[in-house]
């Protein structure tokens, strides 16, 4: 049910803000508005405001499927128009006019993400302190020089001076972007309270990533921060709980290997197969106090890239936590600069997907937007605006782009506009619109196929 109320929720306010863009904007050029909808279909709600500005006669409606929206206005292109009110017709507007209400959903958009990412850092959210874990065996990190426990304290890109660090989150954004545009991230890195620091260079470019897959973390070799070496809730009947573990039992070395932290551990008990059979070996631990040695035997699960080893446990206790919080400016700044750098991101993937260099498998349709929306929503509330801000930024980049059926594609009508002194023709306006209609429904089953794929494949 949650995630349903927060699919709901979500479509709704990103598809209002959209159109009330086009709807405030129309209203400020002189276009009279004649519906402002929110969903298709059957009305389930709709009404006039008593008072409205002067030429304006808007019906408000909720319609029952909350997949889209419209704002209808007055036009001689769809309707005959009164002579005493053609100048509130839409398509007697200046280009200027028109360019401002078309533009003005998708900005809209990314004017709502910009507020949200501020409200996050204005309220505050606590996030793991940015202390790496053990890296993978073999990943960039170790290569690098990570060893497991450093903490970042500040990181950037090229030669300009590195910017601090203050959540592990910050981290993996950092460590995403640099990924997907193939660039070297710098890293200052200090081994503990007092210690100096010392940078090293992440050359994040020898990777080649197209993609933001699962598997993206583990060849940087960064999968989580670090955490002490502790079992949690056991598996009833599981690897863990026959071998007599119990929760709290902090393991100090397994199978003769030193163990320092979470990450390195569960790293170690993913390779315990030999021949596609589970390995068994001592564990030493402490529990209450007392060092106890108990002999484990893991269990054989199918994993993502084959078969691995599983003990039943939660392993790893939680990591560190600090609060991140922003003042007015610097919030708002925040805000906007994040909002640049997640638009950015975005229209590189789809220029990326559409040359053929990253693959069609990062489009995502409305199953995947709705597990997002239930699982943002039941971390808390901050984790929830995120995730509004993200799907608002790409709402508004998507309808941006200059297919026909898009506010992009009208945008460059009118740029053709500006350029030959004369608008489309209706004959190839209708060729263009069917054209981007094929488009649209071919990205729409590609996204549908994804989602299905990724939740029920």
């Amino acid at each position: 049910m949650l995630t349903v109320i927060a699919f709901i929720v979500a479509l709704g306010l990103l598809i209002a803000v959209h159109e009330w863009g086009h709807y405030r904007v129309a209203v400020a050029c002189g276009v009279k508005v004649l519906k402002f909808s929110v969903g298709f279909g059957h009305p389930i709600l709709r009404w006039k405001p008593r008072r409205q500005r002067p030429g304006q006669d808007t019906e408000f409606v909720v319609g029952a499927i909350p997949l889209g929206g419209f704002v209808k206005m007055l036009d001689e292109r769809e309707a005959p128009v009164d002579p005493a009110e053609r100048h509130l017709a839409f398509n007697t507007q200046p280009l200027k006019s028109r360019a401002a209400i078309v533009a003005a959903g998708p900005l809209a958009n990314l004017l709502l993400a910009v507020l949200l990412y501020s409200l996050v850092a204005w309220w505050g959210t606590e996030e793991p302190t940015p202390v790496v874990a053990s890296p993978v065996a073999g990943s960039l990190a170790e290569r690098a020089g990570l060893e497991g426990g450093e903490r970042v304290v500040a990181a950037g890109f090229g030669e300009g001076e590195l910017e601090p660090v203050e959540s592990f989150e910050s981290l993996r954004w950092l460590l995403t972007r640099g990924a997907l545009d193939g660039r070297d991230l710098r890293l200052a890195v200090r081994q503990g309270e007092g210690a100096s620091a010392r940078e090293l260079t992440l050359p994040l470019s020898t990777l080649g990533a197209a993609d933001a897959d699962p598997t993206l973390f583990r060849r940087i070799g960064i999968l989580g921060p670090w955490t002490r070496p502790v079992l949690g809730e056991l598996v009833p009947e599981g690897a863990a709980a026959r071998a007599g573990l119990k929760p709290g039992d902090v393991v100090l070395s397994a199978g003769g290997q030193a163990i320092v932290d979470g990450q390195q551990l569960r790293e170690w008990i993913r390779g315990q197969l030999r021949g596609g059979e589970p390995v068994a070996s001592d564990w030493r631990i402490v529990r209450e106090g007392r060092e106890v040695t108990v002999q484990v035997t893991p269990e054989r699960v199918a994993g993502p890239e084959g078969p691995i080893a599983r003990i039943g446990a939660y392993v790893g206790a939680a990591p560190e936590m600090v609060t991140v919080r922003r003042g007015p400016v610097e919030g708002l700044w925040g805000g906007v600069v994040r909002t640049w750098e997640v638009s950015a991101l975005t229209l590189k993937m789809m220029g990326r997907m559409v040359i053929g260099e990253a693959s069609l498998k990062n489009l995502s349709g409305p199953l995947t937007i709705a597990d997002y929306a239930g699982k943002s929503a039941s971390l808390g509330l901050s984790q929830y605006l995120v995730f509004l801000a993200l799907i608002s930024v790409s709402l508004g980049v998507l309808n941006l782009l200059p297919l026909p059926v898009l506010d992009g594609g009208h945008l460059m009508y009118y740029l053709w506009e500006v350029v030959t002194g004369r608008g489309v023709s209706d004959a190839w306006m209708e060729r263009l619109q069917r054209g981007g209609v094929a488009v649209l429904l071919v990205m729409m089953s590609i996204a549908l196929f994804n989602d299905v794929t990724r939740l029920f494949g």
